[in-house]
């Protein structure tokens, strides 16, 4: 006797969603605000990420099994949600708002250099500036799997789920990313006494 589609698919009351969304997914924020960041590199796109994936989430909610891992169904609908995003930008053409271009030169602040990078800001008491910086050059593939893996803590078998790549993809990038940070970090390393 076969399934049907309808038979597989959970039904959740609209209270149950509610408790499904605060018991599991809410505590989930600020993990899901970390891993858009790093995707993204900026501030107000990890917002509009992390507020697409809440809002798929509990429209989807009735294809999450309870008791199953929360975090990695999650991420897997934020990683798909940054890839549909980003793969509709790169389609669009680049915008410029030439009223914010003619402001920023009719002000004082046009003839100072301005460097302010949000990356070294967040991270700057975490992990230092030299982490940081080498962690966010890295390529996204390469970075969305050392944040899985090394500051997320995901298995390879979860990882595997969130990316949708075999095991064996998951394992070679990341020692891959591995090995690129180890590079981009040797000098550093070496200042701070390190033997490399």
């Amino acid at each position: 006797m076969e399934n049907t589609e309808e038979e597989i698919v959970q039904k959740y009351s609209d209270n149950e969603k509610q408790l499904l969304m605060q018991k599991e997914f809410l505590p989930l924020l600020d993990a899901a605000y970390n891993f858009a960041f790093h995707l993204t590199l900026d501030e107000d796109d990890a917002k509009d990420l992390v507020q697409d994936t809440y809002l798929k989430v509990f429209r989807f909610i009735n294809s999450f099994t309870k008791g199953t891992n929360a975090k990695a169904w999650l991420f897997r609908i934020l990683k798909n949600n940054f890839i549909n995003d980003f793969r509709k930008k790169n389609k669009e053409p680049n915008k410029v708002d030439y009223q914010e271009v003619e402001n920023f030169y009719n002000t004082e602040q046009a003839d100072t250099e301005v460097k302010n990078d949000l990356r070294i800001d967040v991270f700057q008491d975490l992990i230092g500036d030299e982490l940081a910086l080498a962690l966010n050059s890295l390529a996204v593939e390469f970075r969305t799997v050392i944040i899985l893996c090394d500051i997320e803590n995901f298995t390879y078998e979860e990882m595997s789920k969130i990316l949708d790549i075999p095991i064996g993809t998951v394992r070679s990038r990341l020692h891959r990313a591995r090995n690129i940070l180890k590079d981009k970090l040797r000098e550093y390393a070496q200042k701070m006494g390190y033997k490399v």
